[in-house]
């Protein structure tokens, strides 16, 4: 297929922009940056099904540092880094000082003495911020409190194969506003131009800051941001339908609460007729039917959610090699 993001300007961007920075939040790149991203995964990923192996990270070692439990981050990114012809090494924080108390800083300065980029997946953002800044290899974002910018990026590749373009569609997400997946949602829309509608219980909105930056982006690249409490109006049209679980990790305690503050917000066969008759579902795991999503819909033919799963795959491999390909 020959996608609609080929025709968008990336603006001579190359590998070169990248070598060396960090991969923390969708924000902290350029919209030309975020499309010429995607297009590096839809030629790896082709290149994968054809059986071309390349090596640009041979000899090269990543750090994976988890603080949080994971099945699609540590796969993905572990065999993404050994097709890649690197080396992963996985680091629970149980197993090193970081868990005992050794400062964040003094981690990072030593991890960087004996790797070539690290992945951390943990809960507060402001611990993956201090980290990259005292590391002096790529760090890159596995999911923190606050945002999920690869699990996006894998979002955006899976809605480009399925509708060949970005920009001019509409996403609607229904459910928490105030997770890490609606922010890098509103974040990597606006960054390529598409249209997104938040629908979530009123005291559950998305980041006021992380809201209005959105919003301003979206203006200069002629798409726009709805906040509001009513899903009806978030799907209403739309192209791409997306949720997440009502209470992700570290929420346990919240889950019988938020069950009943959420229930209306449930995607369903009813809120899904009001987009239009060819879109997509999108989900980013674990998924729990018959709570956030009925099977029928996320198991049914608009469904696209273990595409995007090994989507994950393929876009981690164009941000590895972004990052820590060069010489």
């Amino acid at each position: 297929m020959a996608y609609a993001i080929e025709t968008q300007q990336t603006y001579g961007v190359t590998a070169a922009n990248f070598t060396g920075q960090d991969f923390l939040t969708i924000s902290d790149f350029h919209s030309s940056e975020i499309l010429y991203l995607l297009e590096k995964a839809v030629e790896i990923k082709a290149e994968l099904k054809s059986g071309v192996r390349r090596k640009p990270l041979e000899g090269k070692v990543l750090a994976m540092i988890f603080d949080k439990a994971s099945t699609r981050t540590r796969v993905s990114f572990e065999v993404g880094v050994v097709q890649l012809g690197g080396d992963p090494i996985f680091l629970s924080t149980k197993d090193i000082q970081l868990g005992r108390g050794e400062s964040i800083e003094d981690t990072a300065k030593v991890l960087s003495g004996y790797v070539d980029g690290i992945l951390i997946r943990t809960f507060d953002h402001q611990t993956i911020e201090q980290f990259a800044a005292h590391a002096d290899v790529p760090v890159i974002n596995g999911l923190t409190d606050l945002h999920h910018p690869t699990q996006v990026m894998a979002d955006l590749l899976t809605i480009l194969e399925h509708k060949g373009k970005l920009s001019g569609l509409k996403l609607g997400y229904v459910g928490d506003g105030y997770n890490n997946m609606t922010h890098s949602l509103l974040e990597g829309a606006a960054k390529v131009g598409m249209d997104i509608a938040v629908a979530s219980p009123f005291g559950y909105e998305p980041d006021h800051w992380i809201r209005d930056h959105a919003k301003l982006v979206a203006k200069q690249n002629e798409s726009s941001v709805v906040i509001t409490n009513s899903p009806e109006e978030a799907i209403e049209g739309a192209d791409v339908v997306v949720t997440d679980t009502w209470a992700s990790m570290g929420m346990e305690e919240e889950a019988e609460k938020r069950l009943e503050i959420f229930k209306p917000y449930q995607v369903n066969a009813e809120l899904c007729s009001k987009a239009k008759n060819d879109f997509i579902f999108l989900h980013c795991l674990p998924a729990y039917r018959g709570k956030e999503v009925t099977a029928e819909i996320i198991d049914g033919p608009h469904s696209v959610v273990f595409d995007e799963a090994e989507n994950r795959l393929h876009v981690q491999k164009a941000i590895m090699e972004a990052l820590m390909g060069g010489k």
